[in-house]
């Protein structure tokens, strides 16, 4: 039996979500694969906008629709991860985004959950007929460009982000081949 449930936000794990955001604000770090919580101190408000920005008639022209995952470990029920999945590509997240997005709580990093957790996205992205999944990394974040790799990721190139002023690697992943490689 797997040590986690990849779900959709609720409020049962509103506490948590605001104790993730504190974590990440308190760190310095970014919020890769949580929409919009930076700007969300309200955790209802953010399951709001996580349950309404899945559809796509919804969600303004320049975003993507997405479906917000949280990773939460079974054997105490923490949330130890958020993983987002874009339906489709805005111009932005063709460049630079890809179709996933995530982060683990810093305090929970360098225990493999990032590598569980995008595994157990990928069979989401095919479901929604994503065939092709594309997922980016700042170069030289070692961590994540290994729990690609690990989920079956080949690196295709990498550009400038001049908005951030960073160098972003570029990868795919077929999900049918990535859950033969993990």
């Amino acid at each position: 039996m797997e040590d986690y449930i990849l779900m959709k936000p609720t409020m049962k794990y509103a506490e948590q979500i605001a104790e993730y955001r504190s974590a990440f604000l308190a760190a310095g770090d970014s919020m890769d694969g949580t929409g919009s919580l930076r700007r969300m101190a309200d955790p209802g408000e953010y399951i709001r906008f996580c349950e309404a920005n899945e559809d796509a008639a919804a969600v303004p022209n320049d975003r993507a629709a997405a479906t917000q995952f949280l990773f939460v470990r079974t054997t105490d029920d923490k949330l130890v991860g958020m993983i987002q999945v874009r339906h489709y590509f805005t111009e932005y997240l063709e460049k630079f985004g890809g179709h996933i997005g995530y982060s683990v709580r810093p305090d929970e990093r360098r225990k493999g959950y990032a590598k569980k957790m995008l595994k157990a996205a990928l069979p989401f992205c095919k479901s929604i007929g994503i065939e092709k999944v594309l997922i980016t990394c700042i170069d030289g974040n070692i961590g994540s460009e290994k729990t690609i790799l690990a989920n079956g990721g080949v690196y295709e190139t990498t550009v400038y982000e001049p908005n951030a002023k960073v160098w972003i690697k570029r990868f795919w992943i077929t999900p049918d081949s990535a859950q033969q490689s993990c």
